[in-house]
């Protein structure tokens, strides 16, 4: 069944409550929602005339649009391309060029980066752009109606994550799978009752715009922050409007959410759940948190691979201050979520006893289904039946996950992802470099930073603001280095790998 069946059921048993909203205000109904997505579908089948399977990118910041264009995507029978809006130019265009996107969806504010990306991407014909002639074109066609044709194993989303080597890779997420991240939401994270609501504060293209479907289906609203963003007085005014406010939220969120100054003020009844994931909170800033906000806490740990559906830990085990290992629960990543099946590998991918260190691996109906024309990848990552993440964990006698390591080195700065290999072969690209490596610190608001060594060619210099100069040319600024560190050689093992663990050291 295709994922956008969930809309058509809201729309059937409850078709005047509240679907989208953009800050205290309600913008449509789930039966609006749903006239609206089926003309867009429509409108990509007839009118720009996409086939069945054929990719759509979206290219948009927090906007209420990308709740009826997503819909719309699927009702036609197609994948959407989700695309994070803050990425560079050069960023966006190698992945509508590698998806073979045939139509993009964009706002207003990044028709520039769009014009200049679509100019390597030859199969893309057609460009939207949300509040033009053209959108309003799409939501007065003929709609698409009735039962779409979509099978579960069909690609619905594809999700393009960076790894350590190469360029970045689309994680083929099908119906399947969105629906089994949609369930295990309800048994796992937090339930939800009809008038509840998710704020979309986080980017709808990575983890906030996956609770869109558990929310569809428990009849609750999606709700647009006025700000496109994360403004803690606005989530909390936003509160008070939204009685059952939930939220995704990075950890460096959390963090700013409760320590700004307007949060004592505040009557947070309204605030029902912040869920946070992709990365661990530190025990002390949990029980801050906790303190500040109430027992509104739960976590989840997952991947693209495996979106927001790995191991979970529901608000009932931060609440119990009275277990004797709470401290240990709210410092770990949870259990296994009830749709996937988790363990931690040795090396030869072979369960370890519990206590000791090794991969976390995991298989199951959230896990995808493989890379976007990358079959070696897909085969490396999916070995033996089982999803390599690359983390490294402990699993203790209770089920309880704990990560400890990113053994792909990957950075989260406010949420963001950043893969160090990206930023190295930007700075590789300046004639006076020999070798760079790039390693986050930790940073008490965005979580990480990026801090890039550099070893420049015998009788050549090069300044900061070069470097910087380079990165801004290549790729987004929340990925450029907030500091450079200049060093004669870079500390390597007999066989000449760079220890990444003595630059630690060194910040």
């Amino acid at each position: 069944m295709s994922i956008a069946r969930i809309l058509d059921r809201a729309a059937q048993i409850a078709p005047a409550a509240s679907a989208v909203a953009l800050g205290p205000h309600q913008l449509h109904s789930f039966a609006a929602l749903k006239a609206r997505s089926e003309a867009i579908a429509g409108f990509l089948r007839h009118t720009l005339a996409l086939g069945p399977g054929e990719r759509v990118a979206v290219v948009m910041k927090n906007v209420p649009e990308y709740i009826e264009v997503l819909f719309g995507i699927w009702k036609a029978g197609l994948a959407a391309v989700p695309i994070n809006a803050k990425l560079h130019p050069s960023e966006i265009a190698y992945m509508l060029e590698h998806a073979g996107a045939k139509a993009a969806f964009i706002t207003a504010d990044l028709a520039g980066a769009l014009g200049e990306a679509a100019r390597s991407a030859p199969d893309l014909k057609h460009v939207v752009e949300i509040g033009s002639r053209d959108y309003a074109r799409a939501l007065s066609s003929e709609p698409i109606a009735g039962r779409n044709a979509a099978a579960p194993d069909d690609l619905a989303w594809l999700f393009y994550t960076s790894g350590t080597t190469g360029r970045p890779k689309g994680a083929m997420i099908t119906h399947r799978n969105l629906l089994a991240v949609a369930t295990s939401y309800f048994i796992d994270i937090d339930p939800i009752a009809p008038g509840d609501c998710i704020l979309h504060a986080a980017p709808l293209s990575h983890g906030s715009g996956l609770y869109i479907f558990a929310h569809v289906i428990g009849l609750a609203a999606q709700v647009i922050p006025e700000s496109a963003g994360f403004d803690p007085l606005e989530i909390l005014q936003l509160s008070q409007a939204h009685p059952g406010l939930g939220m995704f939220a990075a950890p460096t969120m959390v963090h700013r959410l409760v320590n700004h100054p307007a949060t004592g003020s505040f009557d947070l009844s309204g605030l029902k759940t912040i869920v946070y994931g992709g990365a661990p909170m530190l025990v002390e800033d949990v029980k801050r948190a906790l303190d500040v906000l109430g027992p509104r806490l739960a976590q989840l740990y997952g991947q693209g691979e495996a979106p927001m559906c790995i191991t979970g830990l529901a608000k009932r085990f931060y609440a119990d201050r009275s277990h004797p290992r709470w401290e240990a629960l709210i410092g770990s990543a949870g259990f296994p979520q009830a749709v996937v099946d988790c363990a931690v590998m040795d090396a030869n991918d072979q369960p370890l006893p519990a206590g000791e260190m090794g991969e976390v691996c995991a298989r199951g109906e959230s896990v995808f289904s493989g890379y976007w024309q990358n079959p070696e990848a897909s085969a490396a990552t999916l070995r033996n039946g089982w999803l390599h993440t690359g983390d490294i964990g402990v699993m203790d006698e209770d089920g309880f996950l704990t990560l400890l390591d990113r053994s792909k080195d990957l950075i989260i700065s406010g949420g963001s992802n950043i893969y160090p290999r990206e930023v190295e072969e930007v700075l590789l690209k300046h004639a006076a470099v020999s070798e760079v490596s790039v390693i986050g610190r930790p940073h008490p608001e965005w979580g990480e930073e990026v801090v890039a060594f550099i070893v420049t060619k015998p009788g050549t210099s090069v300044s900061e603001a070069e470097l910087d100069a380079l990165c801004q040319q290549h790729i987004a600024r929340f990925k450029r280095p907030k500091a450079y560190r200049f060093l004669a050689e870079l500390p390597k093992s007999g066989v000449g790998k760079i220890l990444k663990r003595e630059l630690r050291g060194m910040v």
